[in-house]
C-alpha cells in the first residue's frame, strides 16, 4: 500500500562567484591578510556550491546536509555582500522543476541577479530531496519510520517558507514550481506523508485503536486538502506530475479513510456496539472497493481488503447468531476524531549542524555602509577643525603682512634685508620656487580631462545598454518582462551626476588659485631672486637706530612672540585632531544585535561629540587668544609708527616689504591648494575607475541576462504554431468513457510496480481537414470491404465514437475494428490508387474473380472518389 510521493530536484547552470565577490573584495578592503583570508573564504564558497548544485546527489542525508550547508552560508553572506542588480549583480539560472521541455526548445528557466532568488531554488532543492530520502527509508523499522518522519516534516517546513517568502525575494513573477500555489500543495503533501507514517508507526507499536483510527482519520484529512489544491487549475500548473499525483493523492485520501473506519471498528467492539462495528467495516469495505476499481494502478489494497472482509464476515457471523443488534446507516455514525502529531518544520538559520560561517570576521554590509557614513562625518568633523584653525592662522598672518610685521621691527637700520624676508625668500626657493608651481598648474587639466573621460565612458555604456533594451521592448512589448534599465541605473546616474557636479566645482576652484598665483606672480618672483638681487630690488630708507631698544619695540616684539607661540600650538593641535581612530564597528553590530536596526545619526553624532568636545574648546580658546593679541599688536603698531620719521623712502620700503610678506604667505597657500588638488584629481580618478568598473559589470551582467531572455523568446516562438487550429471531425475524437468509475490518470513514475501496457501500432498520418460527409460517402453499388467474417464497417459515421483510439491487434482482448479503417488501403501508405489489372495468360490471386465482382477486401471506387487519405 505504501507508495509515497517525491519530487524532483532542479537544476541550475554554472556561476563563477570567485571573480565578481573578490572583486568587490579588493575594492572594498584594504590589502593585509583580511583581504586575503576573504578572497581564500570566496574561493571555498565557490567549491561549496559546486558540490551542492554541479553534480548528481545521492538520496542520502550527507547529500542533503551539503545543501543546507550551502543554504546556511548564502544566509550568512547575504548581509555582507550587496547583492543587487546595481551593485554586486551576480545572475543565477534555474531550470523548471517539473517541466520536461519540448521537441522545439528547452525546458522553462528563469535568470535573475538576485541571491534571495538562489535561496528559495535552494531551499527547494534541499525541500525536494528531503522527500526523497524519506521515500526510500524503510519502513518496517522503527529508524525508517523516524527518519521519514523528520524529513517529511522538513520538507513541509522549507516548502512552506518558500510559500511565504518566495515573491518578497524575488520582487518578480517565479517560475510555477516555486510560485506560492506550487509549493503551498507540496507543503500540504508532505505534512500528510508524515502523519501516514505516524499511523504506520502507531500501528506497528499496536497503540490503541482508538488512536490509530484518530491519527488514520487526520491523515485523511490532510490528502484530502492536498488533493483539492491539485484540482485547482487555476493555481496549479498543468504538469504531467501534478496528473499523476493527483490519482495517489484521492486513492490515499480513500485508504485512510478505510483505516480509520477499520480501526474504530474494533473500538465499537470493544464498547459491544456490534451494529456500529458492522456499519464501520461496511463503509471501510466500499472504500477499499472504490480505491481498487479505479486506483489500482498507483496503490495496492489487496491485503487490507482481505484483512477488512474477514473482519465484516467474523462481525455479522457474531450478530446474526448472537448479538442481533441493529446496523445503523453511516450517516448516523459518530464522527472518528483527529489526531495531528506532525508539524512542518520550522526554517530558521542554520539549518546545518555542521555550519561554519566562511565570513565570519566581516560585518554585515548595513555595519559597512554605517561605518562609511561614521567616516564622512568624522572627517567633516576634522575638517571643520582644522579649517577653522589654519583660516584663523591666515587671518593672523594677513594682519600682520598688512603692518609689515616682524620685518618692520628687523627693519630698523634701512638699508639690509629683514631676517624673516631672508627666511621667507629661502623657504620659497627650498619649495620649488615658481618652477612648482607652474608645473602643478600645468598637470592640473590634464588630470581633469582623464577624469572626465572616465566618468563619460562610464556613463555611455549605461547609454548604450539602455537604448538596446528600449529597443528591445519595443519589439517584444510584454515580453520582455524584465526590469527597465532606465529604472535600473536611476541610482548610478544619480552618483554620475554627483561627480560630474564635484568635477564642476573642482574647475572654480582651480581659476580661483589660478587667479591668486597671477596676483602674486611677481612679488613671488623676487623672493626667488639671490639675496644681493633680492636687497637690490629693495627701496632703501634712511636709518632709525635710535628706535632700537625702545619700550614699544620691545612690547610689540613680545606680542609677536606670543603669537608665533600660538601657531606651533595650533600645528600640535591639528596633529592630535587628526590622529584620534574609534573602532564603531563594535557599537553598531552591538546596536543591530539588541534592535535589529542601526540609528547611525544618533550613535555617530553621540560618539564624535564625545570625541572631539575637548579638542573643540581648545580651538575655541585659541581663536579668543588670536583675537586678544592681534587688538594687541595694532595698538603697539600704531605707537611704534609714531615714533618712526614719516618719509617717501621708507614708505616705499614698507610697502615693498608688506607684499614680499604676502606674497611669501601666497605662495604657501597657493602651493598647498595646488598639490591637494592634484591629490583630490589623483584620489578621484580612483573612485571614478571603481564606478566604471561598477557600470561595466553590470552592464555586461545586463547583456548576459538579455542574451539569455532573447533565447528564451525564440525557443517560445518557435514552439508556437504557425497556423491557427481546425476542428477536428467528431468520428476523429477519442472515444468517450464511460460515467460509471473515475478515470484513471497515466502510469506513475512511483516505486509500486505495474503491468506493462500492451504494445501499440504505429501512429497514423494526420487527418484531411475535410468534412465527415465527404469522408464518408459510400460508393455507389459497393461492395464489402472487409475481409470475410470480420466486423463490417458502418456505410455513415457514426453519432458517438466506439472503442479505443486505436485498433487493437486481432486476437487480443477489446479488438475492434474501426470504423472505415482499411488496414489494406493503398492510402494508407500515401500511395495513389491502382486498380487491379490481370497479367493476360495467369491465372488471379487466390482465383480469378467472377466477372463483374472485385476481390474481397478491395474496395472497388472510381478513382476521381478515392480519398487520398485513409478514412478513419
Amino acid at each position: 500500500m505504501a507508495t509515497f510521493i517525491s519530487v524532483p530536484l532542479k537544476k541550475s547552470t554554472e556561476v563563477d562567484l570567485v571573480k565578481p565577490l573578490s572583486k568587490f573584495i579588493t575594492a572594498s578592503y584594504p590589502a593585509g591578510e583580511e583581504q586575503g583570508e576573504y578572497i581564500r573564504a570566496v574561493e571555498e564558497l565557490n567549491k561549496l556550491r559546486k558540490n551542492a548544485l554541479g553534480r548528481p546527489l545521492d538520496k542520502h542525508e550527507s547529500s542533503l546536509e551539503i545543501l543546507l550547508r550551502y543554504y546556511d552560508q548564502l544566509c550568512a553572506v547575504e548581509p555582507k555582500f550587496p547583492f543587487s542588480e546595481n551593485q554586486l549583480c551576480l545572475t543565477f539560472t534555474w531550470k523548471d522543476a517539473f517541466d520536461k521541455g519540448s521537441l522545439f526548445g528547452g525546458s522553462v528557466k528563469l535568470a535573475l541577479a538576485s541571491l534571495g532568488y538562489e535561496k528559495t531554488c535552494v531551499l527547494f532543492n534541499a525541500a525536494a530531496l528531503a522527500s526523497q530520502i524519506a521515500s526510500e527509508q524503510n519502513l518496517d523499522n522503527d529508524e525508517g519510520l523516524k527518519a521519514a518522519a523528520k524529513f517529511y516534516q522538513l520538507a513541509s517546513g522549507a516548502f512552506g517558507h518558500i510559500k511565504d517568502t518566495v515573491l518578497s525575494a524575488l520582487n518578480r513573477e517565479p517560475t510555477m514550481d516555486i510560485s506560492p500555489e506550487t509549493v503551498g500543495t507540496l507543503k500540504l503533501i508532505m505534512l500528510a506523508q508524515a502523519q501516514e507514517v505516524f499511523f504506520l508507526k502507531a500501528t506497528s507499536d499496536k497503540m490503541k485503536d482508538a488512536v490509530i483510527a484518530k491519527l488514520a482519520n487526520q491523515a485523511a484529512d490532510f490528502y484530502g486538502e492536498a488533493c483539492k489544491q491539485c484540482q485547482y487549475k487555476d493555481n496549479l500548473p498543468k504538469y504531467f506530475y501534478f496528473q499523476e499525483v493527483l490519482s495517489v493523492l484521492a486513492a490515499k485520501h480513500t485508504i485512510m479513510q478505510a483505516n480509520a473506519e477499520l480501526h474504530q471498528s474494533v473500538t465499537s467492539k470493544q464498547k459491544k456496539h456490534f451494529g456500529e462495528e458492522i456499519a464501520r467495516l461496511q463503509r471501510s469495505a466500499e472504500l477499499v472497493k472504490t480505491v481498487a476499481s479505479g486506483y489500482d494502478e498507483y496503490v495496492s489494497v489487496k491485503d487490507l481488503s482481505e484483512k477488512i472482509n474477514r473482519a465484516l464476515v467474523a462481525a455479522k457471523k457474531d450478530n446474526d447468531f448472537i448479538y442481533h443488534d441493529r446496523v445503523p446507516e453511516v450517516k448516523d455514525l459518530e464522527h472518528i476524531g483527529k489526531a495531528a502529531l506532525v508539524k512542518a518544520t520550522t526554517i530558521t538559520y542554520p539549518l546545518s549542524l555542521k555550519f561554519a560561517d566562511l565570513f565570519e570576521k566581516m560585518v554585515p554590509m548595513v555595519v559597512q555602509q554605517s561605518m562609511s557614513v561614521y567616516t564622512q562625518r568624522k572627517a567633516e568633523t576634522v575638517n571643520r577643525l582644522v579649517g577653522t584653525m589654519r583660516e584663523t592662522t591666515n587671518l593672523c598672518n594677513g594682519v600682520l603682512a598688512s603692518l609689515n610685521l616682524p620685518a618692520a621691527l628687523e627693519d630698523l637700520s634701512g638699508d639690509s634685508i629683514p631676517q624673516s624676508i631672508a627666511e621667507k625668500a629661502r623657504a620659497v626657493v627650498q619649495l620649488g620656487g615658481l618652477q612648482s608651481i607652474e608645473q602643478l598648474i600645468k598637470d592640473l587639466p590634464e588630470l581633469l580631462t582623464r577624469n572626465r573621460e572616465i566618468l563619460d565612458e562610464s556613463l555611455k555604456m549605461l547609454d548604450d545598454e539602455e537604448t538596446t533594451d528600449s529597443d528591445l521592448r519595443t519589439k517584444f512589448n510584454q515580453r520582455w518582462n524584465r526590469t527597465p534599465s532606465g529604472d535600473l541605473y536611476k541610482p548610478l546616474r544619480a552618483e554620475g551626476a554627483n561627480f560630474r557636479n564635484i568635477l564642476d566645482k573642482a574647475v572654480q576652484a582651480d581659476q580661483v588659485v589660478r587667479d591668486r598665483y597671477t596676483t602674486h606672480c611677481d612679488m613671488i618672483a623676487l623672493l626667488c631672486k639671490p639675496e644681493n638681487e633680492l636687497n637690490a630690488a629693495i627701496p632703501s630708507a634712511n636709518p632709525t637706530k635710535t628706535l632700537q631698544g625702545n619700550e614699544v619695540v620691545n612690547v610689540l616684539r613680545s606680542q609677536l612672540a606670543q603669537l608665533d607661540e600660538m601657531k606651533k600650538e595650533r600645528e600640535t593641535l591639528e596633529g592630535e585632531i587628526k590622529a584620534v581612530t574609534f573602532d564603531m564597528s563594535t557599537s553598531f553590530l552591538m546596536a543591530l544585535s539588541q534592535d535589529g536596526a542601526i540609528n547611525e545619526e544618533q550613535l555617530s553624532l553621540s560618539q564624535l561629540d564625545q570625541l572631539y568636545s575637548a579638542y573643540n574648546q581648545r580651538v575655541q580658546a585659541t581663536l579668543r587668544t588670536q583675537e586678544e593679541l592681534l587688538g594687541q599688536v595694532q595698538t603697539s603698531h600704531q605707537e611704534f609708527s609714531s615714533l618712526k620719521q614719516s618719509n617717501t623712502e621708507a614708505n616705499q620700503r614698507e610697502e615693498v616689504l608688506k607684499k614680499l610678506a604676502s606674497a611669501h604667505d601666497s605662495y604657501v597657500e597657493i602651493s598647498n591648494n595646488l598639490r591637494e588638488g592634484t591629490k583630490f584629481y589623483n584620489d578621484l580618478t580612483e573612485i571614478l575607475l571603481k564606478f566604471q568598473n561598477k557600470c561595466s559589470d553590470i552592464v555586461f551582467a545586463r547583456k548576459t541576462e538579455r542574451d539569455e531572455l532573447l533565447k528564451d523568446l525564440q525557443q517560445s516562438i518557435a514552439r508556437e504554431p504557425s497556423a491557427p487550429s481546425f476542428n477536428v471531425p467528431a468520428y476523429q475524437s477519442n472515444p468517450a468513457v464511460s460515467a460509471g468509475g473515475p478515470t484513471p490518470a497515466p502510469r506513475t513514475v512511483f516505486q509500486s510496480q505495474q503491468p506493462q501496457a500492451k504494445p501499440l501500432p504505429p501512429a497514423r498520418p494526420p487527418p484531411p481537414s475535410i468534412t465527415p460527409q465527404a469522408a464518408f460517402t459510400p460508393p455507389i453499388n459497393a461492395p464489402p470491404t472487409g475481409p470475410p467474417n470480420s466486423n463490417p464497417p458502418p456505410l455513415a459515421a457514426p453519432t458517438q465514437a466506439q472503442g479505443p483510439p486505436y485498433p487493437n491487434y486481432q486476437g487480443y482482448p477489446g479488438y475492434f475494428q474501426m470504423p472505415g479503417y482499411n488496414p489494406y488501403a493503398y492510402g494508407q501508405y500515401n500511395m495513389p490508387y491502382m486498380a487491379y489489372q490481370q497479367t493476360p495468360g495467369q491465372a488471379g490471386y487466390p482465383a480469378a474473380p467472377p466477372p463483374g465482382q472485385p476481390y474481397p477486401g478491395y474496395p472497388q471506387q472510381p478513382p476521381q472518389q478515392q480519398p487520398y487519405y485513409p478514412q478513419q
